[in-house]
């Protein structure tokens, strides 16, 4: 199992943070690894949302948003194959912004331990590097 940690800081309030990272609908614009996600263009997030996502090295994972606090907390579970992971996203206002703590978790059932253990030693830096590409669209946003 592989653990997931990244803290970032976000020149835009809590609120515009979250209505951005938490729509699957954005995440091909921030998340390197992705080509694409299949989610109806008009479905607001909610919780239970679910959708595909399509990567650049062929895995289609099944997606489901499994909390929702808005501008607070952000949870979403993927499974493909034998491989689970979970990204939970904490929000917290502060002076010029926000924080964004993201947590989680790679898991992985019998052959799949082994890459799932793989996948989970990467994924706080590709993470962390996602999130650093999400904070400055916003910014760039956010100062037009």
């Amino acid at each position: 199992m592989g653990a997931i940690a990244a803290t970032l800081e976000y020149a835009v309030p809590a609120e515009v943070a979250f209505r951005y990272l938490s729509d699957p609908r954005n995440r091909p614009e921030w998340q390197s690894s992705l080509l694409s996600v299949e989610v109806p263009p008009d479905e607001e997030p909610h919780l239970g949302q679910a959708w595909r996502e399509r990567t650049a090295v062929g895995v289609r994972p099944h997606m489901e948003t499994t909390e929702l606090t808005p501008f607070r907390t952000w949870t979403e579970r993927g499974s493909w194959r034998g491989v689970t992971a979970t990204l939970t996203l904490h929000f917290t206002d502060i002076a010029g912004g926000c924080r964004v703590r993201a947590e989680g978790e790679v898991s992985g059932r019998g052959i799949w331990s082994v890459p799932a253990g793989a996948a989970g030693l990467l994924a706080s830096t590709a993470i962390a590097a996602d999130l650093r590409k999400a904070g400055r669209i916003l910014a760039s946003r956010s100062s037009q």
